[in-house]
C-alpha cells in the first residue's frame, strides 16, 4: 500500500468518525440543564435494584454487556504480552540482583503493603455500596503487591505470586463473568440481566443480586492481570543471556 493510499484511507475514516460525532454533539441535551434523563432513568434503576453505588449498578447491571468488552480487551492484552515476552527455549533469564532502596523506604513499603493490600480487597467487595470496585480495587491490590520489591527484593515478590497461578485466576475471573450471563439466559432473561439472584437488603454487602459477583470477578481479573503484566515486564529489565553465551 502506497503512502498517498494510506492517506486516502486516513482521510476517509477521519471524515467518517467525524460524521459521527458532530451528529452527536448536535443531539446532546442542553447544556446547563440541571437533570440529564438518562441519570435520573439511572439512578432510579440502580435503587429500584438495591444498589447503592449507580456507578456500580450502570457498569454490572445497565451496561454490564459493555463492561464485558472492557474486561475482554484487558484479558486480550494479557494473553498478547504473555505470548510476546514469554521465554523462548534458548533464553536464559538470571535472577537479578537485589535493588539499593534506602531502608526507610524498604520499613515503609513492607509497613504499608497488607494495608494496601486489604484496601484494595475492600474497594472490591464494597463496590457496590461506595465509590470503586472491581478495577479500581483490583488495581489497588495488585500493585500494592509489587511494595514487597521495594521493601525485600524480587525473589521474595516471586515467592508469594506465582504467575502460572495468577494467569489461571484471570482466565478464570474471565469465565466466571461468562457463566454469570448465562446463568442469566438459563433463568430466561437476558444475557447479563439482574434477574436470577434476589436483590438482597439495600446498603449491605449482600445487596445488588449479581451486581457484587461480576464486580468480583472483574476485581479479581484486574488483579490477576495486573500482577501477570508486571511480572513479565520486570523479567524483560532482567539480564536475558543466551545459553551458552558465557562458556567461551
Amino acid at each position: 500500500m502506497t503512502r498517498r493510499v494510506r492517506l486516502l484511507v486516513l482521510a476517509l475514516g477521519g471524515a467518517g468518525l467525524a460524521t459521527l460525532l458532530v451528529t452527536a454533539c448536535l443531539d446532546l441535551p442542553d447544556f446547563g440543564r440541571a437533570r440529564h434523563p438518562y441519570g435520573t432513568r439511572a439512578v432510579q434503576a440502580s435503587l429500584a435494584r438495591h444498589t447503592a453505588n449507580t456507578i456500580a449498578a450502570v457498569n454490572f447491571d445497565q451496561r454490564a454487556f459493555d463492561t464485558l468488552g472492557e474486561m475482554t480487551i484487558l484479558f486480550a492484552s494479557v494473553l498478547g504480552t504473555v505470548v510476546l515476552l514469554r521465554q523462548s527455549r534458548d533464553e536464559k533469564r538470571a535472577a537479578p540482583e537485589a535493588e539499593r532502596v534506602a531502608a526507610p523506604v524498604r520499613r515503609y513499603a513492607l509497613l504499608v503493603l497488607p494495608v494496601a493490600v486489604v484496601t484494595g480487597l475492600y474497594i472490591v467487595a464494597h463496590g457496590q455500596l461506595s465509590p470503586g470496585g472491581g478495577f479500581q480495587g483490583g488495581v489497588v491490590a495488585a500493585t500494592a503487591l509489587h511494595l514487597l520489591y521495594l521493601g525485600a527484593d524480587y525473589r521474595a515478590l516471586a515467592r508469594v505470586r506465582p504467575v502460572g497461578a495468577f494467569e489461571i485466576g484471570d482466565a478464570l475471573a474471565t469465565c466466571s463473568y461468562l457463566v454469570l450471563g448465562l446463568a442469566c439466559l438459563l433463568a430466561g432473561a437476558a444475557f447479563l440481566a439482574n434477574t436470577p439472584l434476589p436483590y438482597g437488603t439495600f446498603d449491605t454487602l449482600a445487596s445488588g443480586g449479581t451486581v457484587p459477583l461480576l464486580n468480583a470477578a472483574v476485581g479479581m481479573e484486574v488483579a490477576c492481570a495486573v500482577v501477570v503484566l508486571l511480572a513479565h515486564f520486570l523479567d524483560q529489565a532482567v539480564e536475558i543471556e543466551e545459553e551458552g553465551s558465557r562458556s567461551g
